[in-house]
C-alpha cells in the first residue's frame, strides 16, 4: 500500500499517545464535541461520532467524559464553540505538511502555528498549496500476532476495504473513509485485534530526507502535534527506517 505516512509510523514506534494521555483526552473530547454538534448525539446515525467514541475507548477515556462531551456538542450542556480548520505549509527539505485543527480562536491558532512552523525551518502556505498531494483514507491498525495474511485480506474485502500493508509489528488496513467503520467491524467480527482506526490525510508521493533535515522535520511535526488545537498532522516525507532511531 503506497502513501501511508512515515510520521504515523514514527508516532506509533515512539508511543507518543501513551506518553501524553491527558493531551490525547483533550483532543478526543474536542472531536466528540464537534462530531455531536454537526451530526447529533446518536452514534448509530453519526459515523464520525462513533469513530470518535471508539478512539476514546481505545485511549481508556472514562465514559462520563465521553457523555459530557457529547452533551456539550448537542447543546444539552454548556460548552465552548469549536471550529475546524485545515492549514497547509512546507517543512525543512520541502516536505509538504497538512495540519488539521479544532479551535475556539482561529486568529490565535494561526499565529501560533505560523510561529512554530517558522521556528523549525518551514513556512505556513496558502490554501491549496499542498492539499493536492494528499488523499483522505481510512486506516485501521491491526495486531500482527498469529494473523494469516490471506484471511486478513478476505476479511478486509468482505468489509469493503481495499488493501493492507505490513509495517513491522502491525498491519495497516486501508479503506475509503466512508467504509472504515464497516471494515473495522468486519475485522473484529472475524477475530482480528484492532488497535486503532482513524481517517487520515495520506501523501500520494514522498520527499526523501536524511540526516539533520530528517531530524528537523520530525521535531517540527512533534511540535505541531503537541499543540492543543492540532488534531492531526500529515506530511509527505520518507527516509530509511534505519535512521528512525538516529533522528528520534
Amino acid at each position: 500500500m503506497a502513501g501511508h505516512s512515515k510520521w504515523a509510523q514514527i508516532k506509533r514506534k515512539k508511543a507518543v499517545v501513551d506518553a501524553k494521555r491527558g493531551q490525547v483526552f483533550t483532543k478526543i473530547i474536542k472531536e466528540i464535541t464537534v462530531a455531536a454538534r454537526l451530526g447529533g448525539g446518536d452514534e448509530d446515525a453519526n459515523p464520525r461520532l462513533r469513530q470518535a467514541v471508539l478512539s476514546a475507548k481505545a485511549a481508556n477515556m472514562p465514559a462520563d467524559n465521553v457523555k459530557r462531551a457529547v452533551q456539550k456538542g448537542t447543546g444539552e450542556l454548556p460548552g465552548i464553540s469549536y471550529k475546524e480548520a485545515l492549514f497547509e505549509g512546507y517543512g525543512p527539505g520541502g516536505v509538504a505538511i497538512m495540519v488539521e485543527v479544532t479551535t475556539d480562536n482561529r486568529k490565535r491558532t494561526v499565529a501560533e502555528l505560523r510561529h512554530l512552523i517558522t521556528k523549525h525551518g518551514g513556512n505556513l502556505g496558502e490554501t491549496g498549496c499542498v492539499a493536492w498531494m494528499f488523499n483522505k483514507k481510512g486506516l485501521i491498525t491491526v495486531e500482527k500476532n498469529g494473523v494469516n495474511d490471506e484471511s486478513l485480506l478476505d476479511s478486509i474485502l468482505t468489509g469493503g476495504g481495499d488493501d493492507f500493508s505490513d509495517e513491522d509489528d502491525v498491519y495497516v488496513v486501508e479503506s475509503v473513509p466512508d467504509q472504515m467503520i464497516s471494515v473495522r467491524e468486519q475485522l473484529e467480527a472475524d477475530g482480528f485485534s484492532v488497535i486503532l482506526s482513524e481517517i487520515m490525510l495520506t501523501p500520494q508521493n514522498s520527499v526523501s530526507v536524511e540526516g539533520e533535515t530528517a531530524k528537523r522535520v520530525i521535531q517540527l511535526l512533534e511540535a505541531l502535534d503537541d499543540h492543543d488545537d492540532v488534531q492531526k498532522v500529515s506530511a509527505n516525507f520518507d527516509f530509511d527506517d534505519a535512521e528512525i532511531e538516529e533522528v528520534s
